[in-house]
């Protein structure tokens, strides 16, 4: 299904995403930031906190040993960073974590299953590893979309999101 390459890649891609996002955002007001602006998790400041919180959950169950869980219930997922510098700093580190984890991925990982607990359905699951690895950069995928369009709403710059042009310095 993927390769240990692919997930090198997709963490890569991450990465100059979410620097690309910050870099948009850095010159917002908080209050642009933190308004309502009808998606799903309302405002802009929200959904990355999600995204974060998210990746963060995923990549405490894919490498334990690298990356603790996040400290909040997935209830208040959206209010995970405080302001915009503490996510900006959060989503760095993050990012780091996810592109080191992806160096240490296998065939053998990525044909196996996952085992985790779901706090938020109370159930221990199991799915196929490479399943699971899909999710999490879809995920991220899905919500920078909806960040992108609040961007252009608010007349922000907007990322280049085209994975063909992702530098390969990164």
């Amino acid at each position: 299904m993927i390769t240990p390459a692919y997930v090198h890649s997709m963490a890569r891609y991450g990465a100059w995403q979410n620097g690309q996002l910050k870099d948009s955002c850095a010159g917002l007001s908080d209050a642009d930031l933190r308004a309502e602006r009808g998606a799903f998790f309302g405002s802009l400041f929200a959904t990355m906190n999600h995204v974060l919180w998210a990746d963060m959950i995923w990549l405490s169950r894919f490498a334990p040993d690298q990356v603790a869980p996040p400290a909040i219930a997935a209830a208040d997922n959206t209010t995970l960073t405080p302001d915009f510098a503490a996510w900006a700093e959060a989503r760095a580190e993050m990012d780091a974590r996810a592109i080191e984890w992806s160096g240490t991925v296998t065939q053998d990982m990525l044909d196996g299953p996952l085992a985790w607990y779901s706090g938020t359905i109370g159930q221990n699951l199991e799915r196929p590893f490479a399943i699971c690895v899909t999710h999490f950069f879809n995920h991220q995928t899905h919500h920078r979309g909806q960040m992108h369009q609040m961007l252009s709403e608010l007349g922000a710059p907007t990322p280049v999101s085209d994975l063909i042009f992702m530098p390969e310095e990164l």
